[in-house]
């Protein structure tokens, strides 16, 4: 079973992206151990204690030790990740570099039309960014919009359309990492 740590970009009480986060731990728990990672205590990053971070940092990354790969459910925030999120990647992006080639798919919902596009797509460009090194599938992500209209009564997704599309976005996720595995 695959080790997924999730890194939730979305630290509000009554999150959607927090519910789905859990939605999907609880669905696909036959095929990936998805484990909520809380980035809400990290001290935002600073260069000059990079080499020996503080007590949260170390915590945090040692976390990630041993996972085999990554889920991203990021909000939107004025057409980008939340700083949360970008602050947490940053910290990723130095010392172990801990996503540094690990297979990573990406989600995100939104009470708007667009799902997060705006946001997933400038976090598939920080992906890329030296240090961080993440291996992101092509195409492959959730985009849920008008999320509100999507979920049941404790803010799960229940929508049968969407739920038959995230099946397949994981489907792709586990038949990708399998696929690295054995080229490996």
């Amino acid at each position: 079973m695959l080790k997924v740590a999730a890194l939730v970009g979305s630290i509000r009480k009554d999150s959607y992206n927090h519910k789905l986060a859990e939605f999907m731990k609880d669905r696909y728990k036959e095929e990936l151990d998805i484990r909520i990672t809380p980035i809400h205590l990290l001290p935002h990053y600073n260069p000059d204690t990079e080499q020996e971070p503080p007590e949260a940092v170390q915590h945090f990354k040692a976390q990630l030790s041993d996972v085999d790969a990554f889920l991203i459910v990021t909000a939107e925030y004025n057409h980008s990740i939340p700083g949360v999120l970008k602050n947490a990647l940053d910290w990723l992006s130095r010392g172990n570099k801990e996503m540094e080639g690990k297979p990573t798919f990406i989600a995100g919902a939104s009470m708007g039309a667009l799902g997060t596009v705006r946001a997933q797509m400038h976090l598939r460009q920080i992906m890329n960014a030296p240090g961080m090194g993440a291996r992101v599938i092509p195409g492959n992500e959730i985009l849920i919009g008008q999320v509100q209209h999507k979920v049941d009564e404790k803010g799960y997704i229940a929508d049968e359309k969407t739920i038959e599309f995230m099946d397949g976005v994981v489907e792709q996720f586990t038949m990708f990492v399998g696929k690295e595995k054995i080229e490996r």
